[in-house]
């Protein structure tokens, strides 16, 4: 997995979390789930490049 993705990754996971919390914090159901939403998308972009890093070999 290239550096620039796997940072852009946990970026991405990252600010799901914040999302997910400040959502919890305030009683927003949608800010909530759309960090929930953030951090799928970038576990599931996380997933392919592993897959991808395993052919390459």
């Amino acid at each position: 997995m290239g550096a620039d993705d796997k940072a852009k990754n946990m970026a991405e996971d990252l600010g799901g979390k914040v999302k997910e919390a400040a959502g919890e914090v305030t009683g927003d159901r949608d800010l909530a789930a759309e960090g929930k939403a953030d951090q799928s998308k970038a576990d599931l972009k996380q997933a392919g490049e592993k897959v991808k890093d395993a052919f390459r070999g």
